[in-house]
């Protein structure tokens, strides 16, 4: 019986003058991410949970010596698996390729989806985040997480600061950014959209009078808030938009947007009944 043969071993990459580790190293940038359509996604579970969505990973960069766990090790198995292209680097080069403290030992690079408003499509009786000029990578990946744990239908990034695929966001987000429908537009496109649909909207104001629980938040609806130092722009103040407040007990003024929007969404979902009767 004829044995197979082993598969062949990679060629380690060592330098950052390498075309392809080049090229991957730029999409720390946005206006290589904008112009290719590409960016970096660090961790195994952001990895898996980009495979799950069915996102295309175009190519991987493992550091064998930095592979951390049996997740890390099934991402890659995965990734060999399907044909993906897999480069060995060393410690030093995946260190120009990584992001944050928590080193996995693998960095794919990864096709963004479209994020064109007129593609997005939503079930009936949707819960929508809208987050308007939102700036910081990390809050962003937090708001995503959590309006995929209280199960929002879709985030909606309005004139934003940011890109919601930035490598950090996607790591704040634990991934799940892969795993909610979204948009980015224009505010005055948000909000024509959020019309066109039927959808009630709530604004998240530090103003307000009515406070948060005192607001129907079921039924179709959209729950907007708005950047960590300005908050909302006057046009979610317009005619037929609820502003609701959190109370603020102490000195500040306000809680961080994705702390307001974790409080927000979830209270939207207890009011709507979780599956399961949970909350």
């Amino acid at each position: 019986m004829m044995r197979p043969m082993p598969a062949p071993a990679r060629p380690l990459l060592t330098s950052a003058a390498n075309p392809r580790v080049r090229a991957a190293i730029a999409l720390r940038d946005r206006r290589e991410r904008d112009r290719t359509g590409l960016t970096l996604v660090d961790g195994a579970r952001e990895l898996r949970r980009a495979l799950e969505a069915g996102a295309v990973v175009r190519e991987a960069f493992v550091c064998e010596s930095m592979l951390a766990g049996a997740d890390a090790r099934a991402v890659l198995d995965r990734l060999l698996a399907t044909g993906s292209l897999v480069h060995s680097v060393t410690e030093p080069l995946f260190g120009k390729l990584a992001f944050g403290a928590r080193v996995e030992g693998l960095v794919g690079v990864v096709q963004i989806p479209p994020l064109d408003l007129a593609r997005l499509t939503v079930p009936d009786d949707p819960l929508i985040c809208v987050v308007e000029g939102v700036e910081k990578p990390g809050n962003l990946g937090a708001v995503l997480r959590s309006a995929d744990g209280a199960g929002a239908a879709a985030l909606i990034a309005a004139d934003p600061r940011t890109d919601l695929f930035n490598p950090n966001a996607i790591r704040a987000s634990a991934g799940t950014v892969f795993s909610v429908r979204l948009a980015a537009a224009s505010t005055g496109a948000t909000l024509s959209w959020l019309r066109a649909y039927g959808l009630r909207i709530v604004a998240a104001r530090v103003d307000a009078e009515r406070l948060y629980t005192d607001v129907d938040l079921s039924g179709p609806l959209a729950i907007a808030l708005g950047a960590e130092a300005d908050g909302l722009s006057d046009a979610w103040s317009a005619p037929g938009i609820q502003a609701v407040r959190l109370p603020m007990l102490g000195i500040a003024d306000s809680l961080n947007v994705s702390v307001t929007a974790a409080i927000l969404l979830y209270e939207a979902r207890r009011q709507r009944g979780a599956p399961g009767g949970t909350l």
